[in-house]
Parts: structure tokens; C-alpha cells; sequence
């Protein structure tokens, strides 16, 4: 898959996601194979430029091509203005959010909200291409703002008429949220009827469903989101069931409790340890979320507050672990993805 001049190595995006796409998430995920990861939202108020969350978001050193950096907001000028801001400080490719369905974006009309008003994407797009002439510009979506207004297809139009490079499609409505099951019908529509790459997203925890997605839709790549959360090996098991149609066996321990301590060293270094200390429980939550023995263990790690303690704990849990088999071990009866258990640990750092 190509997007402007960066080619892909295969069909695997990671998702933006608010408070986890940072840099080490994100370049854990290509360490794991993942083909592109797309940054955490990243105001177009340019009055915010100058805080430090802003500025962690737009921190890119050392991350592996391509670095795409997503943009919010409802204002074009403003848009253009991020667009460029981001550009000349190492953004390879700018992403346009329309499709977030949180309250506090979409009510200032940002978002999957904009999906409301056509016109209003239109200048939008125009504006931020034109910003960035040299940077190809893609956009993600929802199907549309509610099941009676699923208005994709003619954001495709919109999209291609602006020069947008490539369209990644939520399969649910703004109104939907995240509740019920993702559709991909109207992606499969999208698709057909698209002169542009459209990647699909939306519910894909698993190798059999990517593959699932990607024949019915016909699309040209996946984008995966809360599956990747905890488990950033995933796109590694997905890439080996597309091309071979087995699955890899579960993780080694020892291999896992590495890659926990480099991820989590590496959050450390990026936001400082006191910040850092609280950013890492919920990755601590979600690497351990559905392993034998791992419920006590985590509203232990919950409370500790040092480097130190939570290095220990992590350590000793992963020790147990060890000494129980050599593979990571799931308790039955329970997906290891399951995105039950992701919304209130996705609150840990709040």
C-alpha cells in the first residue's frame, strides 16, 4: 500500500487513540511489524502549541517512517496552520480526524461531528492539502453521524476532489460510539466505488477477523486500535496468519516481561517518572489483562507510585509466570483483548 510516496511494508495501521499512540507506543507497534502508526490527536489551536502535552505529541525523534501526524479541529485556517506547523517538524503525513465520537470534541463541532456539515469538510480538506503541498494528506471517518445519515460515499467524493490520499472508515456511526459490532458494508461500498487506498477499522482483535475484514471489504490495509492496546504483538500475528493461515503459539514469558521493561523505561524517559509512573499503569493493566493470576496482581500495581515499586512488582509478577510455564497462559473462557476490560484502565493515567 502506498500513500503518497511512502510505501507501506503491508496492510497494518495502528489506530490513533488519545493517550496512547505516543511515540513509544507507537514505535513499539513497528517493532511488532505494524506498517504505519498514526500519532494521537494533536490540537489545531495554535495557542496550545507551546504545552507540554502538545508538544510530547509532536515529538518524533528517532521513530521509523513514515511518521503520520493526525490534526483536529473545525477551523480551516487553523487546520492549515497545524498541517504546516507539523510538516516542518517532521510529520511525513498528515491525518485529518473526523472521526473521533467523544463529547468534548464533537461539541465543538470537531471530529466526527464535522460529518454533519459537507461543506464544511470540503473546505476543510482544500485547506489542509493546500498547506502541505509537498505532504500527502489522508483522512479518517465514521460511517457517518448516525444510522439514518451514513454519508461516507459522498465524503469519498469530497476526499478525492481535495486530493486527500487515502480514507480510513470506522465501521460505526458517530452516534454509535463504540457500542454494538462494527459493520463493514458501507467500507465495501466505499471501496468500490474509491480511487484512493481505504483502509477498515473497527473491532478487528484478531488475525481471522483482519483477514475476515479485508476480504469482505476489499480493502487495502486494516486499522487496529484497542486490540493493540497491551498487546502491541499482534500485528506480528496477523501478518504471519495473512501469509501462512496458521497462528504463532502464545508469547514467551521472558520475551514479554522484555518487552514490558523497554516500554516502560521508555515512558519513563518520555514523560518524566512522575508522569511517567502514572502513564504506565494502564499499559501494565492491559499487558497482564486475562493472564492466570494477573486480577490481584494489577489492583496491587495500581497503588504504587515509584519507578522502583512498579519495576519490582512487574518483575516478580513476570517471575511467577515463569515458573508456571514458558508461554504466556490466558484464563479460560476469556479474551485477552476484550475490550470490556479497556475503558477503565484506559482512565488509570487520567
Amino acid at each position: 500500500m502506498r500513500i503518497g510516496s511512502h510505501l507501506l511494508k503491508n496492510r497494518l495501521i495502528v489506530a490513533p487513540m488519545a493517550g496512547v499512540t505516543d511515540r513509544p507506543f507507537r514505535q513499539l507497534c513497528k517493532k511488532f511489524g505494524a506498517g504505519m502508526a498514526v500519532s494521537e490527536m494533536v490540537t489545531s489551536n495554535s495557542l496550545l502549541y507551546g504545552s507540554a502535552k502538545t508538544a510530547r505529541r509532536a515529538n518524533h525523534e528517532g521513530e521509523v517512517d513514515p511518521i503520520s501526524v493526525q490534526i483536529a479541529g473545525a477551523d480551516p485556517r487553523m487546520m492549515a496552520e497545524a498541517a504546516r506547523h507539523n510538516a516542518e517538524r517532521g510529520a511525513q503525513i498528515i491525518d485529518i480526524n473526523m472521526g473521533c465520537p467523544a463529547k468534548k470534541v464533537c461539541n465543538v463541532m470537531a471530529g466526527s461531528a464535522l460529518l454533519q456539515d459537507e461543506a464544511l469538510v470540503a473546505r476543510i480538506l482544500d485547506a489542509v492539502v493546500a498547506a502541505v503541498p509537498e505532504v500527502p494528506v489522508t483522512l479518517k471517518i465514521r460511517t457517518g453521524w448516525d444510522r439514518e445519515h451514513r454519508n461516507a460515499l459522498n465524503i469519498l467524493g469530497i476526499a478525492e476532489n481535495a486530493g486527500v490520499q487515502a480514507l480510513a472508515i470506522h465501521g460505526r456511526t458517530r452516534a454509535c460510539g463504540y457500542s454494538g459490532e462494527a459493520e463493514y458494508d458501507t467500507i465495501r461500498a466505499v471501496k468500490a466505488a474509491a480511487r484512493i487506498p481505504i483502509i477498515a477499522n473497527g473491532d478487528i482483535t484478531t488475525p481471522e477477523k483482519a483477514r475476515h475484514v479485508l476480504e469482505h471489504t476489499g480493502a487495502d490495509a486494516v486499522m487496529i486500535g484497542r486490540a493493540a492496546q497491551g498487546r502491541p504483538w499482534i500485528f506480528r500475528e496477523i501478518e504471519h496468519y495473512l501469509r501462512t493461515g496458521e497462528h504463532l503459539p502464545e508469547p514467551e514469558v521472558a520475551e514479554i516481561h522484555r518487552v514490558l521493561l523497554d516500554h516502560l523505561h521508555d515512558l519513563y524517559g518520555f514523560y518524566g517518572e512522575v508522569t511517567g509512573v502514572r502513564v504506565a499503569r494502564k499499559h501494565i493493566s492491559w499487558y497482564t489483562r486475562g493472564l492466570v493470576g494477573s486480577s490481584a496482581f494489577r489492583h496491587a500495581m495500581n497503588r504504587l507510585d515509584s519507578v522502583a515499586e512498579q519495576l519490582a512488582v512487574v518483575t516478580d509478577y513476570f517471575a511467577q509466570a515463569a515458573r508456571a510455564g514458558s508461554r504466556l497462559r490466558y484464563e479460560a473462557g476469556r479474551e485477552n483483548n476484550s475490550a470490556d476490560d479497556l475503558l477503565p484502565a484506559s482512565r488509570l493515567a487520567a
